[in-house]
């Protein structure tokens, strides 16, 4: 598949997900023959607006084989897990997810077209969920603990209300990347791919205009020179 072709259908998914048409998104994401693990990725979140949770599971599990190393896609992987009810392997996602952060306190992935950054106190506050249903209240609570040492915004309440929440034996929601927070293409690939094809377009015109004087010259023997003008016309005003 050519990377423009690619282009196209990934920037035409974005639109639909910004006007939250997931059925659309999905029906081009799905055409890409050759999905990288950021158009998966966006897949995945499709399947999760419309709470289809097997096949969003399966199209992280596709991200991940596409890139090992993304973070990111380990964190929103052990969310679904939660919510399906498989722990260990949420937990698993976690500490991989930590891994992959590779003692960075944070992971902005605004230059790979995903508008979200990725603490370590959210990943650690995830695995404190898992423990909470697991019923493993003091580990919970010690992995809380550990993620309110961590910085990063929005931190210091949530962990204030978590904690509360593991002395009362509640158990606590997983984050995820926000509904609609998906890799885009870069803005420069885009407006060049709209050039490219005004720009064909153009060349389209051009090479009837060719054919339509090779015309002319070839069938002014055989044809009446009406007959002419009028087969050039109808050629140049065809369509395209």
């Amino acid at each position: 598949m050519l990377y423009t072709e690619l282009l196209q259908l990934w920037q035409h998914s974005v639109e639909a997900v910004d006007a939250k048409d997931w059925p659309t998104a999905l029906a081009k994401l799905n055409e890409i023959s050759e999905p990288t693990s950021r158009t998966l990725f966006n897949t995945a979140s499709c399947y999760l607006a419309l709470g289809q949770l097997d096949l969003a599971l399966k199209a992280l599990h596709l991200t991940i084989a596409k890139d090992e190393r993304l973070a990111v896609a380990f964190f929103q992987r052990g969310a679904v897990m939660m919510e399906m009810g498989r722990l260990e392997e949420a937990l698993s996602d976690y500490i991989w997810a930590q891994k992959h952060m590779r003692e960075n306190v944070v992971i902005d992935y605004k230059q790979l077209g995903l508008r979200f950054k990725l603490y370590s106190w959210q990943v650690l506050y995830n695995a404190a969920a898992v423990y909470c249903q697991m019923g493993q209240w003091e580990q919970a609570r010690d992995v809380l603990l550990s993620a309110s040492q961590e910085k990063g915004p929005g931190r210091g309440g949530s962990m204030e209300a978590a904690l509360e929440s593991i002395r009362s034996k509640q158990a606590l929601d997983p984050l995820l990347v926000p509904e609609g927070v998906v890799f885009r293409p870069r803005k420069q690939d885009v407006e060049q791919l709209q050039q490219r094809d005004f720009l064909g377009k153009a060349t389209v015109r051009r090479e009837c205009l060719w054919y339509t004087c090779l015309s002319i010259h070839s069938f002014s023997s055989l044809c009446d020179i009406s007959d002419v003008c009028t087969f050039s016309i109808n050629l140049v005003l065809k369509p395209i």
